[in-house]
């Protein structure tokens, strides 16, 4: 139930990618303008997400979840009403605060149905639907613009959202916090979540990596369609199904497989689902520069494929790694918080810094840059194992 939520919340946000080359000549909009279509978004998802996530650890999961389901498709199906970039930005900034609600506390109940034992394979295979929800958005997004106009196609996903929504609300179920894990959650006041947070240099270096993968991420999900519209002269269709399909199929092999590595490497050493995102991010860096560089198309294929792979290795445990070393009480401020840094200072900055970039430069220059910032997340990820001690031993000191 939580993967088909999960689909429709990231196709409602890919959509508006695919179509940038049509509100680019009907409103006249700069590559600015459209990069702070990404980053509007961004900002109001990641200043919310703290908020998100005090009120995901106090209040029924469930009833967030399907309050922010609505919430964001009632927002999307709206979207079409947008005569100019104010009207698109606000719209945009209001699917933000609706949608991040979402992760902290789907990924909050999902944990309280797993433990260390199985965790990152149940986040892995839930990670799945961002993929599939990327590609649907990117391409039937493209696809319907192409013959209708760039508005039909958010009324569309707006409206599938609702009426998944009120088909969910019967079957949802709400599990108990912290009973997976043999624990009593105790509610923990905002301070006392900064101060856990700051006096556990893993977590810190745990945001730091999100941080970079995000930005990372944001530029492939927001600049790639147009990147292949202008380099390789590609169709909305075709531009917005490329940017995202081969990548996003490669995640959701590697989604699974880093799930299934960190969950047995986490048996051997609590360090095993870090050393699974490390890989991922420092194997994926010269991949993403490729695709910056080439000028052929079966290239850029294979380089997407394999960022892609790499990818779903580090995404599988974004969380899992994050819920090994802090309570249970905790999960929802946790994911919020990190949603907040990974995509105010991250996803937030992408779009703009790469728009600004390819204002000066080029697109292509941007692009190839943005692996310096997969290398600078492998570092983190490193630097987060040495300083790791499991959560069980801290508890005990």
């Amino acid at each position: 139930m939580l993967w088909w939520i999960s689909f429709f919340n990231y196709a409602d946000r890919q959509a508006i990618f695919s179509v940038f080359p049509l509100l680019e000549r009907e409103m006249h909009l700069t590559p600015v303008q459209l990069g702070l279509l990404g980053s509007g978004f961004a900002w109001v998802y990641g200043l919310a997400a703290p908020l998100a996530g005090v009120v995901v650890d106090r209040v029924s999961r469930r009833r967030v979840i399907l309050a922010g389901l609505h919430a964001w498709s009632a927002i999307c199906a709206a979207t079409p009403l947008s005569r100019n970039f104010v009207h698109l930005f606000l719209f945009r900034a209001a699917e933000g605060l609706g949608e991040t609600f979402y992760f902290p506390a789907s990924t909050s109940l999902i944990s309280d149905y797993h433990g260390s034992d199985t965790r990152s394979r149940a986040l892995g295979f839930h990670q799945t639907s961002v993929y599939l929800g990327t590609i649907g958005g990117g391409f039937f997004a493209g696809a319907i613009a192409e013959r209708y106009g760039w508005r039909p196609a958010f009324a569309v996903f707006g409206t599938l959202g609702i009426l998944l929504g009120l088909v969910l609300a019967r079957f949802l179920v709400e599990p108990a916090r912290g009973a997976v894990d043999g624990t009593v959650a105790h509610q923990l006041t905002f301070r006392d979540f900064v101060g856990l947070v700051l006096r556990t240099p893993p977590v810190l270096c745990l945001l730091g990596a999100f941080m970079c993968a995000n930005f990372v991420a944001v530029v492939l999900l927001s600049w790639m369609p147009k990147f292949l519209f202008d380099r390789f002269h590609m169709g909305l269709a075709l531009a917005g199904l490329t940017a995202t399909v081969f990548v996003q199929l490669a995640s959701m092999a590697g989604a699974p497989l880093g799930g299934w590595m960190a969950d047995a490497w986490r048996r051997r050493t609590p360090r095993g689902r870090i050393a699974v995102q490390a890989v991922g991010m420092l194997a994926g860096a010269p991949f993403v520069a490729i695709c910056g560089m080439t000028t052929s198309v079966p290239v850029l294929i294979g380089a997407l494929t394999l960022w892609g792979f790499f990818k779903g290795l580090y995404d599988a445990n974004i969380f899992a790694s994050a819920f090994d070393v802090v309570p249970a009480a905790a999960r929802g401020r946790t994911a919020g918080f990190m949603n907040m840094i990974g995509w105010l200072a991250g996803g937030g900055s992408a779009p703009v810094v790469i728009g600004l970039i390819a204002q000066r430069s080029s697109l292509a220059t941007a692009m190839t840059l943005a692996s310096v910032v997969y290398i600078a997340a492998g570092a983190l990820l490193i630097l987060g194992m040495v300083c790791l001690r499991p959560l069980h031993c801290r508890a005990h000191a």
